[in-house]
């Protein structure tokens, strides 16, 4: 934080609304904190919480951008407010929504894990060993190329936060769509070695308009990771796959 920055005042500008509270309308609410070097959202958030306004609702839970609870749209951009310094907002204004294309709990809490429950079971996110009919805890582990264990890896960095979803201008359009992430987890075992599933099996879960057939490709998944993650590489690599199939 620059010298000029320090001591700022920022002014918060957040969205309350209690769905489950009869009653309750949305409003934006300001909150003004003090900036500390080193501040995240965050940290300011559990500051208005603990000062302000005990009521306002947000998630967290590792506080290091692992477990992608504290996705929201800050400052109309999805990412993840453990990892959001405050500042990278010169002017000190930020204003602080809860993640489209969710349902909403209240406030900046959004029910994502509904969503990727569901999608987890449309891919059925598991390796298929067709080979294997019960499990072996005896089985020497198979072996894989580590530059294969390498880019699989890098797809398992995906801690489903939500913010490659809320960023789609497609699955705001299409509820059915899949969506960045289901193609990511689809890329992740279709790759894996250990997994006997075929093309045509993953063309039944992507081969269609709800699939990677129906994807804009505006890319606003790849924009708004907060992983980083290579959304347009894989999807275009499943939609060449699924070519082959047709």
């Amino acid at each position: 934080m620059s010298n000029d920055e320090q001591g700022r005042t920022l002014k918060f500008h957040i969205l309350k609304y209690d769905p489950q509270l009869e009653g309750d309308e949305p409003r934006m609410v300001t909150f003004e904190v003090d900036e500390a070097p080193g501040m995240t959202i965050f940290i300011a958030l559990n500051e208005i919480r603990e000062k302000h306004d005990r009521s306002l609702q947000f998630d967290f839970v590792c506080r290091a951008g692992i477990c992608g609870s504290c996705g929201m749209l800050i400052n109309g951009k999805p990412d993840l407010a453990c990892r959001t310094l405050t500042s990278r907002f010169p002017r000190g204004e930020i204003t602080l929504l809860p993640l489209p294309a969710f349902e909403l709990i209240g406030d900046l809490s959004v029910n994502t894990g509904e969503f990727m429950r569901s999608m987890s079971e449309r891919v059925e996110g598991w390796i298929h060993d067709q080979e294997q009919e019960s499990v072996d805890l005896t089985r020497i582990e198979e072996r894989m190329d580590p530059d294969l264990a390498d880019e699989i890896y890098e797809l398992d960095r995906c801690i489903e936060c939500g913010c490659c979803i809320s960023a789609c201008a497609t699955k705001r359009m299409r509820d059915d769509f899949l969506g960045a992430v289901g193609f990511i987890k689809v890329a992740r075992f279709a790759l894996d070695t250990r997994d006997k599933r075929t093309d045509e099996d993953w063309y039944e879960i992507i081969g269609n308009d709800d699939g990677v057939f129906g994807c804009m490709t505006l890319l606003g998944c790849e924009d708004n990771c907060p992983k980083d993650l290579p959304h347009q590489h894989k999807i275009a690599y499943l939609r060449r796959r699924m070519v082959k199939v047709t």
